[in-house]
């Protein structure tokens, strides 16, 4: 037998205001999608923006469905849409922000396991890490430095 370790490194920023600009306002886009969440069930509303190397931005938000598995998380709504219109496009960044009707939110909020497989599949097909940043309404901020440090051992297409 022989035994592996993984390490990863996740850099945690006590608040928004200790990013560079050009992330505090991806952020912000981040949160403005957070509002047009459709989340009558949850009551958990997340927003995510996706900045590619064209200088756009593309942002989405969660949308449920009384039948749970026909919903999609806002990192998904974001970066499909993305892969749709931008198709040659690099993904350099993206910036997640969650909150709760129910309650405040104030850690930062990671991609769901689908999401960080759907991330993994676009950072695998440019061949170059994707920031991502994610927080909850208020508070600390975690950013990553490529979707690998959140999902060390993803499924890609080799294995196919």
């Amino acid at each position: 037998m022989k035994s592996i370790t993984i390490s990863t490194t996740i850099e945690i920023y006590d608040s928004l205001v200790e990013l560079p600009e050009e992330v505090i306002k991806l952020m912000n886009t981040a949160v403005e999608a957070r509002e047009k969440a459709y989340a009558p069930y949850s009551k958990f509303h997340v927003g995510a923006a996706i900045l590619l190397d064209n200088n756009e931005v593309i942002s989405g938000s969660n949308q449920e469905n009384a039948s749970y598995p026909s919903g999609l998380c806002a990192e998904r709504t974001a970066i499909y849409y993305a892969g749709a219109t931008y198709p040659e496009a690099i993904i350099k960044r993206i910036a997640i922000s969650a909150t709760s009707v129910n309650h405040a939110v104030t850690t930062p909020i990671p991609p769901c396991g689908a999401c960080r497989q759907a991330i993994a599949e676009y950072e695998i097909k440019q061949n170059e890490p994707i920031e991502i940043y994610f927080m909850g309404e208020s508070g600390k901020v975690a950013k990553s430095n490529s979707l690998k440090d959140l999902l060390p051992l993803a499924f890609d297409k080799s294995y196919l």
